[in-house]
């Protein structure tokens, strides 16, 4: 698929500068910097998704942890006395 994208001159010039830099050429820069706009996008969606459910859940059950709680649990993690996530309680 090819797509054509029109830059301002500022831009364009501080693209090639950092193409230049990183000897690439400014195609692969731009094509760089949309993949990491897009996964970063994704994965910001993806969150979203997952807190929302978890409301949901939370909402017909009433079932959850306390941040104290799940900081206790974290704390533990890579230590010697790491510990199995914590049930959750009404």
């Amino acid at each position: 698929m090819a797509t054509s994208l029109k830059i301002d001159e500022a831009l364009k010039g501080r693209v090639q500068h950092l193409a230049s830099q990183r000897r690439r050429s400014p195609h692969w820069i731009m094509l760089e910097a949309i993949r990491q706009y897009v996964e970063r996008e994704e994965a910001r969606e993806s969150f979203k998704q997952e807190a929302l459910a978890s409301w949901a859940s939370y909402q017909e059950t009433g079932l959850h942890l306390t941040g104290q709680e799940v900081r206790t649990w974290l704390n533990t993690w890579g230590t010697d006395k790491e510990k199995a996530l914590p049930e959750c309680h009404k």
